[in-house]
């Protein structure tokens, strides 16, 4: 799929967080999601980023334009160097949380987007990659 576009952002405290909503708010209306798809995209975002700062100790986060014809989408990958996940189906599963909240983070994030990829080394660091279509 053909990047037309990409741009990579720190995440090193909360107000990177609200930077990263920002910015892939504007590319997902640039691309011309819809609203619902914009929300969707922006609050799997918005999350994704959190983690990587609260657990990972901060990262990045790179966005990326994808357009093959008339097909556009937005990808985004989030990636931290901190202590990794040990067993990613139980940090998939719904109610599953090391700080008391929800346990919707990245159960959540997966159903708000079309395509969604984890990669985690403990030790090592773990990588978000995340999709929406238009």
């Amino acid at each position: 799929m053909p990047v037309v576009r990409d741009e990579l952002l720190r995440l090193e405290s909360t107000h990177d967080i609200v930077a990263v909503r920002h910015e892939v708010r504007e590319w997902a209306t640039a691309l011309g999601l819809n609203l619902v798809d914009q929300t969707k995209i922006v609050t799997a975002a918005s999350e994704l980023a959190r983690n990587a700062l609260e657990y990972g100790g901060g990262g990045t986060a790179c966005l990326q334009a994808l357009e093959e014809g008339a097909r556009k989408g937005l990808r985004l990958t989030f990636e931290d160097r901190g202590p990794g996940i040990a067993d990613i189906a139980l940090a998939m599963t719904d109610g599953y949380t090391t700080s008391g909240g929800l346990g919707l983070g990245l159960s959540g994030a997966k159903r708000l987007v079309n395509e969604f990829e984890i990669r985690s080394t403990p030790g090592e660091g773990t990588r978000v990659t995340i999709t929406r279509w238009k």
